[in-house]
């Protein structure tokens, strides 16, 4: 494990809704009624299945509760752990599934006022991304705007696969409503379950789901590139949370060679996709999924042409690395406090505005 400085920054962790009553005093009345009156079940239907193995690292369970819900256990298993400064909670509760555009709005408040009030108020230390219903972009567009004047909402939270591609112009009001807030978009591995997840139908398996979230990051940054959303927002930045970091630079090299050839499609973009992935596009570098040797993960640093690209994740309660090497053996130091500290700096400007 590369050794890690002190006062970095956590840039992925997942507080967990334990259960929904915990949520119906932050719903508004009509809908708390109507939560009880429809006997809504729990919405972590984004998360991995609770017993997985990849779920929890087994003593960051919790018994009868879901990993990651119990705020002392995440303040010592996390924070103080890894001797983390500054945490971002990405709080995955499964708002995007629900087909009730009006219904997913109300679960998506309640899920931003539970976190405030449960964890952002309890622990200096933490920030919080905005759960939004991406079913509807003018109700997310909503939410963020309610949620923009609390400083320690530091990004907007998408789920990879929804049910329209990233880039399409049905999205751009969210993006619009993100840099007018000095709002990075954070998109993580999930999606609504509307559509099977790959283009091949439905997979029969955990591990092709979860694998198959790379073919998903990869879809979308290449919706996001060739729809031109970049060059309409050029002040945008997004980080792809839990994509994994090794599918990029294969993806970059094919998208670039179709981009020469059918450029007629896209005049919007006037620079290679590469260029533009490295000023727009940040990685949390969990799970870090190279080979597990000094050689061949220097070569893949080298591949991303850029020492800016990644930053540092936990990916609490998650469990895709040994222990509590949450980052390989073998980065540069210079690196790794690049990582922790002065790329989440860069790419959160809100952080300046909440940390000394």
């Amino acid at each position: 494990m590369s050794e890690l400085p002190t006062g970095g920054i956590d840039c992925d962790l997942h507080p967990a809704v334990p259960n929904i009553a915990a949520l119906l005093p932050y719903l508004e009345p009509h809908w708390r009624e109507m939560a009880i009156t429809r006997g809504i079940d729990e919405l972590n239907t984004i998360a991995y299945p609770m017993n997985a193995p990849i779920s929890a690292r087994p003593d960051w369970r919790i018994p009868g509760l879901p990993a990651g819900s119990s705020l002392p256990r995440l303040q010592n298993d996390a924070l103080d752990a890894f001797g983390s400064q500054i945490a971002i909670c990405n709080c995955l509760y499964g708002v995007q599934a629900l087909f009730s555009e009006d219904l997913a709005a109300a679960f998506a408040r309640a899920v931003n006022r539970w976190i405030a009030a449960e964890w952002l108020d309890r622990d200096a230390r933490l920030r919080a991304s905005i759960v939004l219903a991406q079913q509807s972009p003018d109700l997310a567009v909503a939410e963020i705007e309610r949620c923009a004047d609390d400083p320690r909402f530091v990004q907007v939270l998408l789920l990879v696969a929804g049910e329209v591609p990233l880039g399409k112009r049905s999205m751009w009001p969210i993006y619009e409503a993100a840099v007018r807030h000095n709002l990075p978009v954070g998109i993580h591995a999930g999606g609504a379950y509307h559509n099977p997840p790959g283009p091949i139908g439905w997979p029969g398996t955990l591990a092709e789901d979860y694998t198959g979230h790379a073919y998903a990051f990869a879809a979308g940054i290449s919706s996001l590139i060739t729809e031109g959303v970049f060059q309409r927002f050029p002040e945008l930045k997004v980080v792809l949370l839990e994509s994994g970091v090794t599918w990029l630079p294969p993806h970059l090299w094919r998208l670039t060679k179709f981009w020469r050839g059918v450029r007629i499609e896209m005049p919007w973009v006037d620079r290679l996709p590469a260029s533009i992935v490295r000023d727009h596009v940040r990685l949390t570098a969990q799970p870090f999924d190279a080979p597990d040797d000094r050689d061949t993960l220097l070569r893949l640093i080298d591949h991303l042409q850029s020492d800016d690209i990644l930053l540092f994740a936990t990916d609490y309660p998650h469990w895709q690395f040994d222990g509590t090497a949450a980052l390989p053996a073998g980065l540069p130091a210079a690196l790794v406090r690049k990582m922790m500290i002065d790329n989440p700096r860069a790419t959160y400007a809100r952080l300046s505005e909440t940390v000394a």
